[in-house]
């Protein structure tokens, strides 16, 4: 009986602790920045200029679904990829988009806390393949960025894409949530 219970623990101990569901990030804190960054996204929607032009970058729809496939560690470290692939974005010239310059730190800064939150909860680097194919991605935004000057039209566009990125990262996480 002793033996057994011993079992139980380890089992428990390995497999529970070392699992991005049991990550107290994820499970306390991620949901707060989501709707946080989500927010001030919108927020930069309502400062800027209306465009109905589309950034010219197919978002990546397919990498997304076999990502929805995958484990939870490799959606959390995906999840991660994306929101420091926005920062990155966000972090060029930004000052001739129409948005308050607050409201653009704010939103780098909550990306950034949750991107070093979910760090925390991933064990393993995976997903190689997908990394290369994100990272593409989002250098074709920020080519358009470059092409189109950085001005307030094509802040405009990458905001927009951000955002699809944005909630379909929270749409993978929420996946793992409601797994637990």
């Amino acid at each position: 009986m002793l033996t057994w219970t011993l079992c139980v623990c380890v089992f428990v101990c390995v497999f529970g602790a070392g699992s991005p569901l049991s990550c107290r990030w994820m499970d306390h804190k991620f949901t707060q920045f989501s709707e946080n960054y989500l927010n001030l996204v919108d927020t930069m929607a309502h400062n800027s200029t209306n465009s109905s032009q589309d950034a010219g970058v197919a978002f990546p729809r397919e990498l997304y679904s076999q990502v929805s496939k995958a484990a939870a560690e490799d959606k959390v470290s995906f999840t991660v990829q994306v929101l420091n692939e926005v920062e990155t974005l966000f972090n060029k010239n930004h000052s001739l988009a129409s948005w308050e310059e607050k409201t653009a730190d704010d939103f780098i800064g909550v990306v950034n806390q949750q991107a070093e939150g979910l760090h925390s909860c991933i064990r393993s680097h995976s997903h190689k393949k997908h990394k290369k194919k994100l990272h593409m991605s989002f250098k074709r935004l920020s080519h358009v960025l470059d092409t189109m000057g950085h001005g307030a039209e094509s802040w405009e566009l990458i905001r927009k894409e951000v955002k699809a990125h944005l909630q379909r990262v929270d749409s993978l996480i929420s996946s793992v949530l409601n797994a637990n």
